[in-house]
């Protein structure tokens, strides 16, 4: 369901692609899975996306993802110097920071 580069589903196409191979399968069975996938560190919730909540599954590899405010588009992103992003102990506010997440936004060729 959710394998693949640039997959960023919502939970209700999740659910609509499982319900061709289980039927009976609830939505709300799907929004407990991706939640706990998301708490396993096996799917990452897209940060920043406006409407529908969105579900990476390429969460072992560092990405940070580029959005179309229009409609909607998203895509993986991998770019240098990410390493380099870090916060000073006074911008921390006592936080140990794990992970970064960028959410670029703009217009996507279609949309321009």
């Amino acid at each position: 369901m959710l394998d693949g580069e640039n997959i960023h589903l919502t939970a209700e196409a999740v659910h609509s692609r499982a319900q061709q191979l289980l039927p009976e399968i609830s939505l709300a069975t799907v929004y407990n899975t991706l939640n706990e996938l998301v708490s396993m560190g096996e799917v990452v919730e897209v940060p920043g996306f406006p409407g529908a909540k969105r579900y990476d599954p390429n969460a072992h590899l560092p990405h940070h993802h580029l959005v179309c405010t229009a409609c909607g588009e998203l895509r993986d992103v991998f770019f240098s110097g990410a390493e380099a992003l870090d916060l000073s102990e006074t911008e921390r506010h006592g936080f140990e920071v794990h992970s970064v997440q960028i959410v670029f936004e703009g217009l996507c060729p279609a949309c321009r």
